[in-house]
């Protein structure tokens, strides 16, 4: 089974990001053009499917069924969602409904079952409570906090970009407490310092750079406090 799901994942990797990716199929382009690139799309597809399979018999419809499914997503996702939500939730729809054709497909030559005791276990809550108190909730916190050194930081830049910075940082200062990694750590606050404050020295800007310093060091005390709890109560 596994063995498989490998396969169609190698398959679904080339075909929709390298061979035939979905952006092919344009919104302003001709119904006979869109329905030869629909087919040639197809038949690469399925001849990736048949390739991998090695030209079983048994695979040879299924195969086939899968690459016009896969077809089939990509026009969708590209001649009706494309324009109407973000670009991001157009990717991420896209990404999910092909890993559930791909699951389908393994179901029916390797019928398998979900362990939902595990999906729903106490340390796949603790988990997401960790990952929810090192993104949303500490965005809060820091706010609230910095908030009582009365500075208003300069507004250039991205918007909400050191929002997205430190949620980032956050997950990725528990990721290395979690693997017990403490040098990714040091070497993640190295190049944030070799980034962030190497700009504001050009700008001489003390407060600023007092400001940032005391946020980025309460964002990895944070994270690192969170992290030591959640290898305490994972136990």
């Amino acid at each position: 089974m596994f063995e498989l799901g490998l396969k169609i994942t190698l398959v679904y990797l080339l075909a929709c990001f390298v061979l035939v990716p979905a952006s092919r199929f344009k919104k302003q382009a001709s119904a006979g053009n869109l329905v030869s690139k629909f087919c040639s799309s197809t038949v690469v597809v399925w001849a990736l499917l048949l390739l991998v399979t090695q030209f079983k018999k048994n695979y040879v419809f299924p195969n086939f069924l899968l690459a016009f499914v896969f077809a089939c997503l990509a026009c969708f996702t590209q001649l009706v969602l494309r324009g109407r939500i973000k670009n991001i939730w157009v990717f991420a729809l896209s990404v999910s409904l092909h890993v559930l054709c791909m699951a389908c497909f393994v179901y029916y030559f390797y019928p398998f079952q979900l362990d939902f005791s595990v999906v729903f276990s106490t340390k796949v809550y603790l988990l997401l409570v960790a990952l929810l108190l090192l993104t949303l909730f500490c965005n809060v916190l820091i706010k609230r906090l910095m908030e009582f050194l009365n500075y208003a930081i300069p507004k250039t830049g991205i918007t909400d970009g050191g929002k997205y910075i430190g949620m980032l940082e956050r997950l990725f200062v528990f990721l290395f407490v979690v693997m017990n990694f403490w040098e990714g750590i040091g070497f993640l606050l190295a190049a944030k310092s070799i980034f962030r404050f190497g700009d504001l020295k050009e700008n001489k800007d003390v407060k600023l750079t007092e400001y940032i310093l005391i946020g980025t060091l309460l964002s990895f005390g944070l994270a690192i406090l969170l992290g030591k709890l959640y290898l305490y109560f994972s136990v």
